[in-house]
């Protein structure tokens, strides 16, 4: 179990951050656009990350927080979302390059699955009820499903704009699209959209996350901007209040004015149902966002936190810090390497007690 003694450190244990947060070894040259830990089907913690310089890596996480490089491959262009196949035989990998390509993990090999007319923005294996498939959000403002063993898809659904960000939960898949739209998916038998709205939030979203009730169904999801905010949002609200928006990811600045930050990544607890963000002010921030409030927030990085992501059983949350370009190139360090960051977690995410 990777938990707190674990984590405790030994005499031969990994390096650490200014929070004793474990490091990654050998992480990808250019900041990390893709963050996924293996699924519950299998009993070992894999990572996986993709990156803009082109690659994903694959490190297996042992119970004393050590990482081992296990293998990288190589796409087209910058990738810019990976998913796991639901019995973690298999990673999903889409691409600037119009591609998404499956790995195999067992035999090391790549071979192309899909395809778009312009870069893939995001995949995500479904595991339905009688079927299963690869869907693909892509800025050619299509949604595709696909059999990964035929080269046509099952079906395209075209999206009013480009997808910008996109999560699937069975029997639930929501899409951002550019122009602040959101869409929301029904997965049984055939996908097919249930509801359509303009985004709560004022300001282009970037990352979106559906959370589970006590039952664990799929009922919502997080909403996060570029202006620091995110959107809690029930598709059948009970009560119009259920839908709420908070801040984050904002400083007092000079005279008094906030600045503030984009919210680059929101990931749920697989356990508890509380939340994380991530932010281009080089922090995460754990809520609760029944008892709407901030559980912990986390000391500043040197740079931006791009992505994270909780493991299968909750107990260890990843996230990755490198620049996300929110300031533009003139803030752009060289000198400034990416890094993947491992957190014991489980207990800091406990609700609060009412």
């Amino acid at each position: 179990m990777f938990g707190q003694q674990a984590l405790g450190g030994t005499t031969a244990a990994p390096s650490t951050n200014r929070m004793n947060d474990f490091e990654v070894t050998m992480p990808p040259d250019d900041s990390v656009s893709a963050l996924e830990f293996s699924p519950s089907t299998i009993s070992q913690n894999f990572l996986i990350a993709g990156s803009w310089d082109s690659s994903v890596r694959c490190w297996e996480v042992e119970q004393t927080g050590k990482t081992v490089p296990k293998s990288m491959k190589t796409m087209g262009g910058p990738v810019l979302d990976v998913c796991w196949s639901d019995d973690g035989t298999k990673v999903y990998m889409a691409s600037c390059d119009k591609q998404v390509k499956m790995w195999d993990l067992a035999s090391d090999q790549v071979v192309q699955v899909a395809a778009h007319d312009a870069p893939v923005k995001t995949c995500h294996w479904i595991k339905g009820s009688n079927y299963s498939c690869l869907m693909t959000g892509s800025w050619d403002k299509t949604l595709k499903f696909w059999d990964t063993r035929t080269p046509n898809p099952l079906m395209a659904i075209t999206l009013p704009e480009r997808c910008y960000c996109a999560d699937v939960d069975y029997p639930m898949a929501v899409v951002g699209t550019a122009n602040r739209g959101l869409i929301v998916y029904s997965l049984e038998n055939t996908p097919t959209e249930f509801k359509r709205q303009d985004s709560p939030l004022k300001y282009q979203h970037r990352t979106i996350s559906i959370f589970r009730d006590k039952k664990k169904a799929p009922t919502g999801y997080a909403l996060g901007s570029i202006e620091g905010r995110v959107a809690i949002q029930y598709v059948n609200p009970v009560n119009p209040k259920d839908n709420f928006t908070f801040k984050c990811h904002r400083t007092t600045g000079t005279a008094g004015y906030q600045d503030i930050y984009a919210v680059n990544d929101i990931a749920f607890h697989p356990v508890h149902g509380t939340l994380v963000t991530v932010g281009s002010d080089g922090t995460f921030s754990f809520w609760d966002k029944d008892a709407r409030t901030k559980l912990k927030s986390s000391e500043t990085m040197d740079q931006s936190i791009t992505k994270c992501a909780f493991n299968s059983t909750g107990q260890i949350f990843a996230y990755a810090v490198g620049y996300d370009w929110s300031k533009g190139h003139e803030y752009f360090n060289p000198g400034k390497k990416p890094q993947i960051f491992l957190r014991s977690c489980y207990d800091e995410l406990k609700p609060r007690i009412a």
